[in-house]
């Protein structure tokens, strides 16, 4: 790895000593995953085992170095040629080459997972500008605002993912040999753990959430998809199929599996078929729900995230996978292979799933970080046209277009904010004085949140209609002086759920149980707990005022309530404060109230007799 990644990694220097004989690195021809059959005879020859019918027979099955490295996977094709007698011989000889092969590992000292070892191959895919740069994407956005423990970038995280992917996976072959988990099966989980969020655009997610759509409605795009091209960028540009192969990975079906576990089925007329996949068969249809689990959610990106962004937000994290590491198996279910919890795990997996929610409420769907990434939204929205970045052939792009090309969109990361807020030129001087009032906290006052009523939602396609109806909100009942404006006011809608919109993402998740561990059964709420929610997401309508002007933004608070009554809103919190005048015209908002009263302050006739004795 590169001097700034060792710096900042805690390597350890000795574990990447080249490999005598072996002048281009780790990867060289010393390297016993390039021997073939006679350079594996030689060597074991070399180390004792030197029975000419042992050797006649390792090349008559044409019996390789990735072959005897990749056991218990090659295990049948490696015994079938040793006698008993020299199997201990074999195996002594194997001892050793592994820890040669494991002379290359790397060791990360991680915050969150501790000291953990990265196999060589994933290091070479770290080592490349494609991936560090994820050094310089805030993992949280604007939340870094608002947290100031939260200056974590998906660097670190997409390490921390490629890392739990290989213990899940390693946790299931250690547990089930049946499922015949091969090495490469390992190598090409663990890379699309490494390389999921490759990408990302600046602040992450308020790049393909709020800045995308806003700028190029039509385009129907999400970081996954630029995940997958920026992997192919990654692989091609460094050179790196030659080193991939040498470590056992067949190119296009391994590369199509890892592409896979990132961005869903290669085909979109494939997605539509019993088995959409390319990289692996259906008998390994778990390998899919490892890195980015689109059948109920429970997945290693989570559960690195929780850890992760609890640890810098402050907040404190209720969920354990390690736990749910020791409960965990594979069952076969509807003629495919699914991982399953143990049944006696429900109840945390209800929790982890009210983490996400938490997590969403209190931090990533702040108010004010909110704000902000709507305020740089804007700031991008006014450069993008007037900022040019270079990719292949010297072919410019804006903000907005630099995902066409990876060569341009390496070179896209956070660091824009900076070059914005710190240019002279004119043409950026309406995005300059944006970012200017956030690093002055000059930011567009929060008026209040609500919420619809009934079971309707409301779209966030709609905003333009929302903010007419909201400037058409005057007040009936003493109505202000100041008279707003559509381009005065934003409205934010804001979905929360459990992670599958309206649907109890448990209703998907398979079990286990101890008096039949290889049958999948289903556990429905009812059986875990009375206590559990009812539904699983909420809409959030929160409704800004870009004037500082104090009676302005007294005036919006007024059009707020109104707009509330009209529209069957719940009423927001400071409504009786702001609009003392108005909140009484809604009988439903009212007569709550006074049940609240009542409760609180007016004992019934039952109490009063009470207090009289």
């Amino acid at each position: 790895m590169g001097s700034p990644a060792a710096a900042g990694w805690g390597a350890a220097p000795a574990k990447r000593a080249r490999r005598e004989g072996s002048p281009d690195g780790p990867r060289g021809p010393g390297d016993p995953r390039l021997w073939d059959t006679e350079r594996l005879c030689q060597h074991l020859q070399l180390s004792g085992v030197a029975e000419p019918g042992l050797l006649r027979r390792f090349r008559e099955s044409g019996i390789t170095g990735s072959m005897l490295l990749d056991l218990p996977a090659c295990a049948l094709e490696v015994t079938r040629v040793c006698l008993p007698a020299e199997r201990l011989k074999v195996l002594a000889c194997l001892n050793k080459l592994r820890q040669q092969d494991m002379d290359v590992m790397k060791v990360f000292n991680d915050p969150i997972h501790g000291h953990i070892e990265m196999h060589p191959l994933l290091v070479r895919i770290i080592d490349t500008p494609q991936f560090q740069r994820l050094r310089y994407i805030k993992q949280l956005g604007g939340t870094y605002f608002v947290f100031p423990g939260a200056s974590h970038n998906r660097f670190e995280h997409s390490i921390g993912v490629g890392y739990l992917a290989g213990c899940l996976v390693r946790a299931l072959k250690e547990r089930q040999p049946e499922l015949d988990i091969t090495q490469r099966d390992i190598l090409c989980v663990e890379i699309a753990g490494l390389c999921h969020d490759l990408g990302h655009g600046p602040f992450s997610h308020m790049f393909d959430g709020r800045f995308i759509p806003l700028t190029r409605p039509d385009l129907k795009w999400k970081h996954e998809m630029a995940s997958v091209e920026m992997f192919e960028h990654l692989i091609a540009s460094n050179k790196l199929e030659e080193v991939m192969k040498s470590y056992g990975l067949v190119l296009e079906e391994d590369l199509n599996f890892i592409k896979e576990q990132i961005g869903g089925p290669i085909d979109e007329i494939a997605a539509g078929k019993l088995w959409p996949y390319r990289g692996r068969q259906k008998e390994k249809s778990f390998l899919y729900e490892i890195v980015a689990n689109k059948t109920n959610g429970i997945d290693v990106d989570k559960w690195d995230y929780f850890a992760r962004d609890c640890h810098h937000l402050g907040i404190q994290n209720n969920f354990d996978y390690k736990r749910l590491l020791k409960f965990v198996q594979v069952c076969e279910a509807g003629s495919q292979k699914h991982i399953c919890a143990r049944d006696k795990e429900a109840a945390n997996l209800y929790d982890m799933f009210h983490t996400r929610y938490w997590l969403h409420r209190r931090a990533y769907q702040h108010k004010t970080g909110n704000i902000i990434e709507i305020m740089i939204t804007e700031a991008f929205q006014k450069a993008d046209k007037y900022f040019k970045i270079e990719g292949s052939g010297g072919k410019l792009y804006q903000i907005s277009t630099a995902m066409e090309d990876m060569e341009a969109y390496t070179k896209l990361t956070d660091n824009i904010y900076l070059e914005i807020l710190h240019s002279s030129r004119p043409e950026l001087a309406e995005a300059r004085a944006i970012l200017r009032k956030i690093e002055r906290r000059e930011l567009y006052k929060f008026l209040g949140e609500t919420r619809p009523e009934t079971a309707r939602t409301v779209i966030k396609d709609q905003c333009n209609s929302l903010l007419e109806s909201f400037v058409n909100s005057r007040p009936e009942k003493n109505p202000p002086n100041v008279e707003l404006k559509a381009e005065d006011v934003i409205i934010d809608v804001i979905n929360m759920d459990y992670g599958m919109k309206e649907q109890n993402p448990i209703d998907n998740v398979l079990f286990y149980c101890k008096a039949d561990p290889s049958k999948a059964v289903n556990i429905t709420k009812e059986q875990v707990s009375k206590l559990l929610p009812m539904t699983f997401a909420e809409q959030v309508i929160r409704v800004y005022c870009k004037s500082q002007d104090p009676d302005t933004v007294s005036a919006a608070k007024q059009y707020l309530i109104q707009w509330c009554i009209r529209n069957d809103f719940t009423k927001p919190q400071d409504g009786d404060v702001v609009a003392p005048h108005l909140t009484p015209m809604k009988e439903s908002w009212n007569s709550r109230r006074n049940d609240g009263h009542r409760t609180a302050a007016t004992p019934n006739c039952k109490q009063r007799l009470a207090f009289d004795k």
